[in-house]
């Protein structure tokens, strides 16, 4: 089995796919969901933003030049921080420059760790490779991040009492929100393992499936599979540390004094 054996889908194939949207639609507002209008466009936008980066993609890969795919990644992971900030509904004070940071600071580390050492294609900025290896690594990132930064304001709006206490004792305000970013970490946490727990017997995931589809050998994708999930969970773990312990920072003033609860925005 080999690429050339790739089944093709043509535009009338994905008409037909996309019938099962409409019938997830035509469910939805039997049920009076209340969703029906945003889930609709949200399928329309996804076709649009897949259709719209194929065509980029295909351009980009017959351009032997690092510096489209450095744009192409730098937008990909602006737009996950602005996609996270519509996610969250207690947003942090400053909480574009802790996301943000956290976002390009911990996926950058791990997508040049994974890219030029583990993998190590020639040469380093390979659209084929960089561009969908990073892309998985921020799309993950995301999920912890967006619960990281969600769970920490929720915490500290939970246990203000018992924060201000905690200061009033003397403590400083990371030991009275110590628990509140625990809890944060570990929430972030949770998808990473659950994912990691049913992958191969539950499911099989997208780059293994993607890639057995392509022609490749079963065990070789197996292989690129845990790699890439194990530069998932490491970014989760990087990003989501980044977040909490320089977002709980922004709920305290300077003289250790904590700020208002955040509303929801």
């Amino acid at each position: 089995m080999n690429s050339q054996h790739i089944i093709p889908l043509d535009y009338a194939d994905l008409a037909l796919a996309y019938s099962l949207i409409l019938l997830t639609f035509a469910i939805a507002r039997f049920q009076r969901a209340g969703n029906e209008k945003q889930f609709l466009w949200a399928s329309v936008r996804m076709i649009v933003q897949l259709l719209a980066v194929g065509y980029v993609l295909h351009l980009v890969f017959a351009i032997e030049n690092p510096i489209p795919v450095i744009l192409i990644l730098l937008v990909m992971a602006g737009f996950s921080v602005q996609v996270l900030a519509g996610r969250v509904k207690h947003k942090m004070p400053g909480f574009y420059r802790v996301v943000g940071g956290a976002i390009f600071f911990g996926c950058g580390v791990v997508s040049v760790f994974f890219c030029v050492i583990v993998v190590g294609f020639t040469p380093w900025y390979d659209p084929r490779y960089l561009i969908p290896l990073v892309g998985m690594i921020i799309g993950n990132s995301m999920n912890g991040a967006s619960l990281a930064a969600e769970r920490l304001s929720s915490e500290i709006a939970e246990r203000r009492d018992e924060i201000e206490t905690a200061l009033c004792l003397g403590a400083t305000a990371r030991q009275a929100s110590v628990e509140a970013i625990r809890s944060a970490f570990r929430a972030a946490l949770i998808p990473a393992t659950n994912t990691m727990a049913a992958m191969g017997i539950v499911a099989l995931p997208g780059m293994m499936t993607g890639q057995i589809l392509s022609g490749t050998e079963p065990v070789v994708a197996v292989r690129y599979q845990i790699a890439i999930m194990c530069a998932i969970t490491g970014a989760v773990a990087i990003t989501t540390f980044l977040i909490v312990h320089r977002g709980y920072r922004s709920y305290f003033s300077s003289a250790h004094q904590l700020l208002e609860t955040p509303k929801e925005s």
